[in-house]
């Protein structure tokens, strides 16, 4: 594995500052947080790095699907390392399923941690005492139940003078919610604020931001867009 840091990583070790990173395909500069690092491997395959902690020479792509799909194709890793080096073809695919374990991941630490309550009415409840912090829903979950849900907590929000922005997040199907809270059929869920919340909200920013190939807000990270989602006719808890 090449040990070597680029002149921005050198740039960081020194001044113990993030600085921006160059993307491999677009020649973007852009900061870390925008970006997904990738290195190359003992056998020269190209991995992502997403925890951005593995040692090597880091090649850094834009956080969208199309940039690495197209990094992986045009030989952008070869070119940044100046030297032969393998993409799998479907990088970009094992980019979001990495994405997607990480978000599972941070989900259920703020579970653990007792900040996550699922279920519609006790989801309601919590909004009603004013404790929930920020919204899970279901992909497959129906535009109806979502909105009163999201309705309600805007309206507590405005109450208590929290501001007129909710945090909802919507990109997760309901498996991967049941795996993460440890419960079957989870379509709705209430988080209540602390450090595991806002790491799983900058998780699901981050594989958002992968997905519909936005930049992530950095003054608010930890906001989720919702995408758009199939309708199911049913409700459930």
């Amino acid at each position: 594995m090449d040990h070597r840091a680029t002149s921005d990583e050198r740039k960081g070790k020194a001044t113990g500052e993030e600085p921006e990173r160059t993307c491999a395909v677009t020649r973007a500069k852009l900061p870390p947080e925008a970006m997904i690092r990738f290195v190359a491997g003992p056998d020269e395959q190209i991995f992502p790095d997403l925890a951005g902690k593995l040692p090597g020479r880091g090649i850094w792509v834009v956080c969208a699907r199309s940039k690495v799909a197209e990094a992986a194709r045009t030989n952008a890793f070869a070119r940044s390392l100046k030297r032969k080096v393998t993409a799998a073809a479907d990088l970009a695919d094992l980019v979001d399923l990495l994405l997607v374990r990480r978000a599972v991941d941070a989900l259920s630490l703020a579970n653990k941690a007792g900040l996550v309550v699922p279920g519609f009415t006790k989801t309601e409840i919590l909004i009603a005492q004013g404790e929930a912090y920020a919204l899970v829903h279901a992909r497959e979950a129906a535009d109806d139940g979502a909105g009163k849900l999201d309705r309600r907590l805007k309206a507590v929000q405005m109450e208590l003078d929290q501001g007129p922005d909710i945090r909802v997040v919507r990109i997760l199907g309901v498996d991967e919610l049941s795996l993460a809270i440890g419960r079957p059929h989870v379509v709705h869920a209430a988080l209540k604020k602390g450090g595991a919340v806002q790491n799983f909200l900058r998780e699901t920013g981050r594989l958002q931001s992968y997905r519909s190939e936005t930049l992530p807000d950095r003054t608010s990270d930890e906001r989720a867009a919702r995408p758009s989602k199939p309708r199911s006719d049913t409700e459930q808890a």
